[in-house]
């Protein structure tokens, strides 16, 4: 991720309109533009599976949607792409707008963490005080080099997510925003591969 620092330019929505399509996440936080490069396989393996346990849940209940990297727009200088969302109906029919784009903040926000100092510094300390000024009620941030899970709930005293566990391989993930829903963390992490230096080495 390459942060591009402007001392004179806040970036707005508007100005995404011109970047190009390239593969790169360009995202806006407080009038500062962040770009991603393109996610690591295990990254992509993971959001998959992710939106997959939320979105057999949510079949089930019917009680809300699942996103993939969904565009929200908090505002023109907030403007980011989560890896994956989870919001209800009735927010939903508030959120979407006609540019395809959520414009409120949906109730569940995952990051899946790559191994890449400012990545994990953006979605540890920069997207985690967004979602707190923007209203998320919980933000799950998973770590598939780690292999576990963090999960933050709104406090409702602070106005701001707070960590309330943080879940390894053997653990159970529950979470009483989404009744009935339960997943063992190993479950997000079943197609992870890693390969070892050594490995490309002796290719």
């Amino acid at each position: 991720m390459k942060k591009k620092s402007m001392t004179t330019l806040q970036w707005t929505s508007q100005d995404l309109l011109g970047l190009p399509d390239n593969g790169k996440r360009y995202e806006i936080i407080k009038g500062e533009l962040y770009i991603s490069k393109q996610p690591h396989y295990n990254h992509q393996v993971v959001c998959s599976q992710v939106g997959f346990l939320l979105k057999t849940w949510s079949r089930q209940t019917s009680a809300g949607i699942v996103y993939p990297a969904p565009g929200i727009i908090f505002a023109d200088d907030d403007d980011v792409a989560p890896d994956v969302v989870w919001i209800s109906k009735e927010r939903a029919d508030v959120a979407l707008e006609a540019d395809g784009k959520l414009h409120l903040a949906p109730e569940l926000v995952v990051e899946v963490l790559s191994p890449d100092n400012n990545n994990e510094k953006r979605d540890r300390e920069v997207k985690l005080k967004l979602y707190s000024r923007r209203g998320v009620s919980e933000y799950w941030r998973v770590s598939w080099p780690k292999r576990q899970l963090e999960l933050y709930r709104r406090n409702p005293a602070e106005l701001a997510l707070e960590l309330v566990q943080t879940l390894f391989e053997n653990d159970t993930l529950k979470s009483s925003l989404l009744p009935g829903f339960s997943c063992q963390v190993s479950e997000l992490f079943e197609d992870v591969i890693i390969i070892s230096e050594e490995n490309n080495d002796n290719k």
